[in-house]
Order: structure tokens, then C-alpha cells, then sequence
């Protein structure tokens, strides 16, 4: 149920009028959305559509206040969506609050699995026009879940905005810590958004406009557009970016610096001088769209092919990164020194802290390790002990292997129940389980039961503490444990019986190369029916990478523990070039680690 005290604003008169509709996003909370069928240019009756145009409004707005948008970009011929954020407009939710804003970045993506289910538009047949907050909201979500989409557009994106009074935002997030979550009211008057004076009354006017937004939303906004801005390489789908020359709400310089990192290889800047923050509300706003207008219809004209990013091992900004920091440092240079000291530190802390212990005599990456983790129980010697373990436990990375976990149990039940549906037995494998806790897990949380469980490891001590694992929860016969080599393509090839669900978490993650990838997608490719499911993790990001490489070690007879991060472009792009198709995914509220769900096809 829609809150029944937000009233409804009276769409702007538009020659192609909406139609109503609603959707329930991932945590049941429903979101309200226009739709614009395409109509015909020449007798304005319904046609068929040569694609679809979403837009996604600035903070405190809602899609109405982008309906106008409709009828002036002029593009009749192509449907139009505009939806009204959680928390926002028509939408329920509690005003100006999401849970996180990674929420709303996982609402846009069952915005697109709505659309494609109701009218049939894939991604690749999909742009974005979307607007400060929107734009940055927009452009997390093609980064994190790298969709096939056609085209973006952003307007005044909001990622670094302008709070004028000294240290608000730091001053945000200290307060935040102390109280707990509270709303910040925005200060910004409508003549400072536009010079256009019908669109100043009618923000004025609109009883959908929401002031306050929650501190949570605007700390978290900070951490994700300063992730997006440096990471922009990552997106590799054609981008416009329109800027407003005279804009007092957000920053210029990470509005450029975005662009100079954008991976696109079709991008476009415009400045548009004297244009405030609402650019495509302005009173001269016909020169922003005579600009988008010939952008789009050029990305729709022309054929949607992805950039190949299989090869990013061998020539990629990961790969570069990856080799900065496996270059070593001069010992007695500051940085050199700094990260001796938090290598003894570490040393130190594992006389004390259990977890410590652990990653420092079998590798802070092995299933050892990560069993700890899933546990979070903080042990050691005495208080001191479990409170450097408990910190230890605690770091951003380690949370978000937890977070990797739960969504690692919710896609294993999905799947379960999606075979149970299509009436295939569920024999699972995961070809690098550690000790197997997570896979056991799921399945004691799944209301459906698979015919087999068949967890395997290289290392004989994950083998042999999955199987104490086993014993110890009184496992059927049918769950099983053995050592075997996830890249060896063949032996995958030849399981009997094929899998129904094969799993890979954590692994493709510590090697760089992608032809091991390959081998291994290769073999389960071959050894699965079509119809079957494959679960698999990512870590396109993680703001630990230079503390992990200088200072921890890997299973691997103690050498540097350095990643190269995969884009989930490239990841998603070797899954699918081994033979699947992706259905779903997760990330976790940082955006470190993703789990995807795919269909072998």
C-alpha cells in the first residue's frame, strides 16, 4: 500500500500521456513509475518502440518532475519510463530514507527486471537520463552490476556535493556514529536550481517534494560517488555528460575527473554556461536536449556491441594495478617503512589474536581463514586477545565476506527452488569450498533439499577439516567431500553426475589469469546440461588493496597476498563466453564482492 498522506501531484499536460503502474522491489517495498508508450510520429497512435528511455530524477524530486522531458526530447518513437525513488514521490517507503544506498542501486536493477518483464526492453535495448542524486545513483549501478545498456546520459551528477558550512560532512558521520540515524533538511532554494519561473513555482508548489534526507543516504552517497569517480574505467557503456556551468549544489572537479576515468570509448562533455543545478529543468534547457536527442539516436542506430574485456589480464588498468603493488618498495622510503611497520604489527597481533594466528600460518586468503571469518567469534589471549581480534574481524573486507555469505545462502535456496521447479534432482558441486560452512549453511536454511552434495578443495587440510565439518553435523551420506583441482578443465568436464548447481566462491578471485578462468567455466560448461545454474562471486572493488599486498600473506607458501580485481564486466563476460547466461545478482553495501546467479545455455 501506497502511503495514503502523500498526495498525488497532477502530471504536467503532456502530449503522450502515462500510464500508472507499480512494481515491488527486493525487499517487497513498493515503487510507483510512469510509462509513455512510443507512439507514431505521423498519427501519434501506439507503434512499435526502437527503444526505451528511463529517467531517474535529483534528490528530494520524484519522475513527474522529469515527465516534461517526454514531449520535448522529441523522440515519439521510443518509450519512456519515469520512476519515483523509495522514500520519494508516490513511492512508499519513509520519506527521504532508504536503508542503504545500496538499496537504492538494487532497486534501479529490478526497476530494468520489471521493464523487461512487462514490456519486453533487455538492457541493450535501454538509456538513461539521469539527474544529480539519479545520475549518481544510475552510474553505481552500471558499475556494480554492468548491464548491456545502450546509452547514458547524466546531468549535474551529485558526486561530491556542496555543503557549505565548514566539515558538515565529516560532522554527518560523527553525529550519525553517536545518534544514530537522523535527517539533514536540504537548503537549497528553487531560484538557485533554475532560472525557469514556472519550474520554480511548481517546486515550490509540489506537496511531493521531500526536504529532509536521511544521514545515512547523504554519508553513504559521499563514499560510493568517491568509489564510482576513481573506479569510472570500469564503465564501458557510451556516456554524455552535461554539466552546469554555474551549479551551486555540486562540485565540478569530480564531475571532470569522472569523465577523464570513464572506460567508454563513446563519451561526450558539455559545459553549459550559466545553467544552475537543475540543468534539464532550466529555462534554456532546449540547448541541453538538442544535445541529447542526436547522442541517443546515434547509440540506438547503432549496432550494441561490448567492449571485450576478456583479455583485461594481460592489458588492463587492473592488471596495472595489480603490477604497482606487487612492485616492491624501498625499505627505508616512507611508505617502505610505514608498511614494515604493519607487517611486525600484524606479526605482533597474532601472538595475541586467534585470527590473526590463523592468517599468518596458513595465508590471510585461505579456507582456514575464511572459516574464521564466517565464525566471528573473537578469541585470544586474554582481553587484550580477543579485543585485537575483534578488530581484526572487523575490518571492511572481512564484513563483507560475511555479507558474501548470506548472499551466497539466499542465490544457493533460489536456485534449489528453481530446480525443484524445472524437476531436476539438484546435485551440487562447489569446486573450491574451503571447509564447505557457507554451502552447508544454505542448505540447512533451504526449504528444498538437493539429490547431492559434492564439495571439493586443493588443499588437503580444508578437505580434511570439510569433512570433520560433515561428521560433525551428521551430513547424509549423499554430502561429500574430496580433493581436486578447480582448473582442471577436463576432470570438471567428466563429473558423473553432472551438476545441477555448481558453485565458485572466492576462487576466481585470487587468480589474475584469465585463461585459468576459462579452463575452469570450460569444463564445468561441458560437464553441465543446459538448464543448469552456476553461482559465482566477484570483487570488481575493495578500498583495502595496498594495505592487503604490503601486508598480509597467501596461502601460497607466504607470498604478497596482491589481487587484481575483475571488473563484473569481465567476470560476467567469461561466464557468459564459457557458455551462460546471467539471471541475477548481489553485492554487498560497500560494493566489494558481488554473487551472480547464471543459466547454462
Amino acid at each position: 500500500m501506497l502511503h495514503e498522506q502523500i498526495a498525488a501531484a497532477p502530471a504536467e499536460k503532456l502530449a503522450r500521456q502515462a500510464q500508472e503502474r507499480s512494481f515491488r522491489s527486493h525487499d517487497g517495498t513498493e515503487i510507483f513509475y510512469r510509462f509513455w508508450p512510443p507512439v507514431s510520429p505521423q498519427t501519434e497512435v501506439s507503434t512499435a518502440a526502437k527503444g526505451a528511455v528511463v529517467l531517474f530524477h535529483r534528490g528530494h524530486e520524484h519522475g513527474g518532475r522529469m515527465a516534461h522531458l517526454v514531449d520535448e526530447l522529441r523522440m515519439p518513437d521510443h518509450a519512456f519510463y519515469a520512476w519515483d525513488a523509495r522514500g520519494s514521490g508516490r513511492s512508499a517507503g519513509e520519506r527521504g530514507y532508504a536503508p542503504s544506498f545500496a538499496a537504492l542501486v538494487r532497486d534501479i536493477d529490478c526497476f530494468m527486471r520489471e521493464i523487461a518483464a512487462k514490456d519486453s526492453f533487455g538492457t541493450q535495448d535501454i538509456a538513461l537520463i539521469a539527474q544529480s542524486f539519479g545520475a549518481v545513483l544510475a552510474a553505481a549501478w552500471v558499475h556494480d552490476y554492468a548491464p548491456k545498456l545502450r546509452a547514458m546520459v547524466l546531468a549535474s551528477p551529485a558526486f561530491s556535493v556542496k555543503l557549505y558550512v565548514p566539515f558538515a560532512k565529516e560532522g554527518i558521520a560523527f553525529w550519525q556514529k553517536i545518534k544514530g540515524r537522523f535527517f539533514v533538511n536540504s537548503y537549497v532554494k528553487a531560484s538557485l536550481l533554475t532560472h525557469d519561473p514556472v519550474r520554480i513555482a511548481s517546486f515550490e508548489n509540489d506537496p511531493l517534494i521531500t526536504r529532509p534526507i536521511a544521514s545515512n543516504i547523504l554519508v553513504e552517497l559521499y563514499q560510493h560517488a568517491a568509489r564510482i569517480v576513481v573506479d569510472a574505467r570500469a564503465i564501458t557503456v557510451p556516456t554524455q555528460l552535461l554539466l552546469s556551468g554555474s551549479d551551486w549544489v555540486v562540485r565540478h572537479g569530480p564531475q571532470h575527473e569522472f569523465f577523464v576515468n570513464l572506460g567508454s570509448r563513446v563519451k561526450e562533455r558539455h559545459v553549459l554556461p550559466g545553467f544552475f543545478h537543475d540543468t534539464l529543468g532550466e529555462r534554456d534547457r532546449a540547448k541541453a536536449l538538442d544535445l541529447i536527442r542526436p547522442f541517443l539516436e546515434e547509440q540506438f542506430a547503432s549496432p550494441a556491441e561490448a567492449v571485450d574485456l576478456k583479455q583485461a589480464d594481460v592489458a588492463g588498468y587492473t592488471r596495472d594495478e595489480a603490477d604497482r603493488l606487487a612492485s616492491p618498495l624501498d625499505l627505508l622510503s616512507p611508505k617502505g617503512l610505514y608498511w614494515g611497520l604493519s607487517r611486525a604489527f600484524i606479526r605482533i597481533g597474532s601472538w595475541f589474536s586467534r585470527g590473526m594466528k590463523i592468517g599468518v600460518s596458513t595465508g590471510f586468503d585461505s579456507g582456514s581463514t575464511l572459516d574464521y571469518v564466517y565464525e566471528n567469534d573473537a578469541r585470544g589471549i586474554g582481553p587484550i586477545g580477543r579485543m585485537v581480534d575483534r578488530t581484526f574481524l572487523d575490518a571492511i573486507g572481512w564484513r563483507g565476506i560475511r555479507q558474501r555469505k548470506l548472499h551466497l545462502e539466499e542465490l544457493i535456496g533460489q536456485a534449489l527452488a528453481t530446480l525443484k521447479a524445472a524437476r531436476r534432482p539438484g546435485h551440487i558441486l562447489d569446486i573450491a569450498a574451503g571447509h564447505g560452512r557457507y554451502v552447508l549453511d544454505a542448505i540447512s536454511k533451504s526449504s528444498e533439499q538437493p539429490a547431492s552434495v559434492r564439495l571439493q578443495d586443493y588443499s588437503d587440510i580444508n578437505v580434511e577439516l570439510g569433512r570433520k565439518l560433515i561428521a560433525e553435523r551428521h551430513m547424509p551420506a549423499t554430502v561429500s567431500f574430496r580433493r581436486a583441482d578447480a582448473f582442471d578443465g577436463d576432470e570438471l568436464a567428466a563429473l558423473d553426475p553432472a551438476p545441477d548447481l555448481a558453485i565458485v566462491s572466492g576462487l576466481y578471485e585470487l587468480f589474475s589469469d584469465n585463461a585459468q578462468v576459462t579452463r575452469s567455466l570450460g569444463g564445468l560448461a561441458r560437464a553441465m546440461r543446459p538448464g543448469s545454474l552456476l553461482i559465482y562471486t566477484n570483487q570488481p572493488w575493495h578500498p583495502q588493496l595496498e594495505m592487503i599486498a604490503r601486508s598480509l600473506t597467501s596461502h601460497r607458501g607466504g607470498q604478497a597476498w596482491v589481487m587484481r580485481r575483475r571488473t563484473q564486466g569481465e567476470m560476467d563476460q567469461l561466464v557468459e563466453a564459457a557458455g551462460f547466461e546471467k539471471l541475477d545478482q548481489r553485492i554487498d553495501q560497500w560494493g566489494i564482492f558481488t554473487v551472480s546467479l547464471a543459466r547454462r545455455v
